[in-house]
């Protein structure tokens, strides 16, 4: 399933990407960015057009903040909400109970955006696949619904969650620039290796036509 990442704070741009791309995705990624501009209303609109929605706010404060901030949202009725697995088991656990029952919660383990020696500059002594796994086990025992990490490790996380539930973002076609990403994976490539969910963001959103760009995506699959 692709949920297509629709990261702009201009809600009628947001709008027309939605509609253009509604046809072939199965829901819409909306994250800081929108959510900063547009808030709860913002989102209220989008949800009109019929689409899941993963809101995508890597919560990761306090237990009782983040619950509250959940319960806060519940009356959106995300179809997927992130925390940040690094605020630790007890955050996780009430994150959860927090969260509607249709919504699924998942931690977001090591960030895209970050490689080797990104993590070593903030303390993290392994590598990308190490810290992937420990926070899946952690997020797994906290009883979340699953996790975000990058399609490079998807093996790391099956073996701390072997039935796991996976969102992997970084996803680039064999032809697209990677841009900020510095892990990234191809669709075909990340679905192989486990991927319950792709997001995909600027090879779509940015193409000069994203039902044709999602729809040669697609055709990978």
């Amino acid at each position: 399933m692709i949920y297509v990442a629709i990261d702009t704070p201009d809600l009628d741009r947001a709008r027309a990407l939605a509609s253009a791309v509604a046809p072939l995705a199965g829901g819409l990624k909306l994250g800081l960015e929108f959510f900063c501009r547009n808030g709860r209303e913002g989102v209220a609109d989008l949800a009109a057009l019929g689409l899941p929605l993963f809101l995508d706010l890597k919560l990761h404060d306090i237990p009782n903040t983040v619950a509250k901030a959940i319960a806060a949202l519940a009356d959106l009725n995300p179809a997927v909400l992130t925390v940040h697995a690094a605020g630790g088991r007890e955050m996780m656990v009430a994150a959860k109970a927090a969260a509607p029952p249709g919504t699924k919660v998942v931690a977001v383990t090591v960030l895209t955006s970050l490689d080797r020696d990104d993590l070593g500059s903030i303390g993290v002594a392994d590598d990308s696949a190490q810290q992937v796994e420990r926070l899946a086990a952690l997020a797994r025992d906290a009883g979340l619904d699953g996790i975000v990490c990058s399609g490079n490790e998807l093996g790391a996380a099956r073996r701390a969650w072997s039935d796991g539930f996976f969102v992997v973002p970084g996803i680039r076609p064999a032809d697209s620039a990677i841009g900020d990403q510095k892990r990234v994976m191809t669709p075909r490539a990340a679905l192989d290796a486990g991927a319950s969910i792709l997001v995909i963001g600027r090879p779509v959103t940015a193409a000069p036509d994203p039902e044709a760009a999602l729809a040669a995506i697609t055709a990978t699959l």
